[in-house]
């Protein structure tokens, strides 16, 4: 277990594979933590060296006071990465972790080498919607919005098995204070013209039945980016890597071979 104490934070971090490898960092959505990438490593190619950590408020990172910002989030990340000295990196951010990786890239373009927007998009809903959100979990807690999250979340096929009542779990477990502040994060958050501004290699993911950021929504933020790629991964909704890990690995490597981004054999 690794934990980086980064000024009012501790984050928790995992770092995997070898020390000269490219870095892969994978920043998870809302209401998981890093282990919702754990089905995903194995298809991966060998020789990343591969970082997942667990934002504020989420898993076993430290958990301030919210409401948080997303500057709030950009600088941990940042400082994550400056602690562990790494740069040039491929940063893989799903839902709220690819807006992270959209303000990473545009404050810290040094550290940020490629960008993969996951389920993700500039801008996600309403201020209205958040609140409405915000005011259930602090009335109800976080499982009066879990039904609802794991529709969005999943394909019906997939909610019919047992593996969706570990994700509800990992939903409802995390700490109140930590997920509403991250909501009020999102709620506040417009990177459209930013994101606009950016140059860098970048690749836009969907899930074909993605409740929370359809797949035109994710489209339309990385057509923000000149030369950005979008895939459209069939069968899967707003967590592909769960439901089509060997694909979105594929996916995954094909971006990063693209742009030179793999381990020399």
């Amino acid at each position: 277990m690794h934990m980086a104490d980064l000024d009012g934070v501790t984050l928790h971090y995992r770092l995997d594979g070898p020390e000269t490898g490219p870095v892969v960092v994978f920043c998870n959505s809302l209401g998981t933590d890093l282990r919702a990438f754990d089905g995903l490593l194995p298809h991966l190619p060998q020789g990343l060296r591969i970082l997942r950590y667990d934002k504020r408020g989420h898993g076993l990172s430290s958990c301030p006071p919210g409401p948080y910002s997303m500057g709030t989030l950009v600088r941990d990340a940042e400082r994550l990465l400056d602690h562990l000295g790494l740069k040039e990196v491929v940063f893989v951010g799903v839902s709220i972790g690819g807006m992270i990786g959209q303000g990473l890239a545009i404050k810290r373009l040094d550290l940020v080498r490629g960008l993969v927007m996951s389920n993700t998009a500039a801008k996600i809903g309403q201020p209205s919607m958040w609140e409405d959100r915000i005011a259930a979990v602090r009335a109800g807690g976080i499982e009066a919005l879990a039904d609802g999250t794991m529709e969005r979340w999943f394909t019906s096929a997939f909610r019919d098995t047992p593996a969706c009542l570990g994700w509800r779990h990992m939903l409802t477990r995390q700490p109140l204070e930590g997920y509403v502040g991250c909501m009020a994060a999102i709620s506040g958050t417009d990177f459209y013209t930013p994101t606009s501004g950016l140059r860098l290699p970048a690749l836009g993911i969907a899930g074909s039945e993605d409740g929370s950021t359809p797949p035109d929504l994710v489209r339309e933020t990385t057509d923000l980016i000149p030369g950005a790629h979008f895939r459209l991964i069939r069968r899967a909704g707003h967590l592909p890597f769960v439901e089509q890990p060997a694909e979105y690995a594929a996916t995954l490597a094909e971006f990063l071979s693209s742009i030179g981004h793999l381990p020399e054999n």
